[in-house]
This record gives C-alpha cells, structure tokens and sequence, in this order.
C-alpha cells in the first residue's frame, strides 16, 4: 500500500530513484561523462521500475545542470571545509540533495533532508548521516528557498 505523501510517490520508489541518481552521479564524478547516453546506459544495469529511473534521471540531469550554484551554497555551508575534501559519496549526495532542495518545489524540505540522511546511513561513513544532516540544514536555512 502506498503511503498518503506530499511528493506524490510512494517512499520505495522514490528512494530507489535516490539511490540510482546517487550511484549515477557518483560515476559522472568519476568519469567525467555527464552525458544522457552514459546515464542511460548505468540505469539499464540495475534494478528499479520506470518511475524510479525516471526520478532519478530527473536528479541527475538537474544536479549536473545546477552543479555550479549547488556548489556555491555547499561552499558556504561546509565554510571550514574544502568540498574536494569531502568524501565522494557524501559530497554527490550533498549535490543531489542541494538540488531537491532548492530546485524541487514539488518536494518538501523535510523529505528532502530525512531522505539524504537514510541514503547517507547506507551509503556513507558512519559519520556521513551526521554531516549530510548539519550541512543540508544550513542550506535549507541559507538558501532562501526554493528556485522557481
């Protein structure tokens, strides 16, 4: 049974489409191949039904197209830190996250941030939810909201 939800997607879809954009843009960081096709081709190697690649092809086209204001409000965020500093997993998934924050108004913020921090428990260090937390946080205060 899907849960009643302001996103209008049931949470197991669109946390799979989370995880793919993450693992997807954790590989354009590597390869430096940002395009359509390399993102295609990724997406059709794992498991997730069509809404859920779909979002995530939402997050990663948006992310890589945002990356340069995402990447200044994650500079004022992280003030004491160096973003290429920043473990990989936990800086793409700041990116993402950043995204959804500031440029997915058919999201709430506080999906947004509870979400980043599942993703990081699974996906980061053991220090990473509590980062991911304190960072998005600061962007959620500083950003002013969403983008139109």
């Amino acid at each position: 049974m899907a849960e009643n939800r302001t996103d209008n997607a049931p949470r197991s879809t669109r946390r799979k489409g989370r995880e793919l954009a993450l693992q997807a843009l954790y590989q354009i960081e590597i390869t430096g191949d940002p395009s359509g096709a390399a993102v295609d081709l990724f997406l059709r190697h794992f498991e997730g039904n069509a809404r859920a690649k779909d979002f995530a092809r939402r997050l990663v086209s948006g992310t890589v197209s945002q990356r340069g204001e995402i990447d200044r409000l994650l500079a004022e965020a992280t003030e004491h830190w160096r973003l290429e500093r920043l473990a990989k997993v936990d800086f793409v998934l700041l990116r993402m996250a950043v995204y959804e924050l500031r440029f997915c108004a058919d999201i709430p913020t506080s999906v947004t941030l509870d979400e980043a921090i599942e993703i990081a428990k699974r996906f980061g260090s053991e220090e990473s939810a509590g980062f991911i937390n304190g960072v998005l946080d600061c962007v959620a205060k500083s950003s002013g909201g969403k983008a139109e």
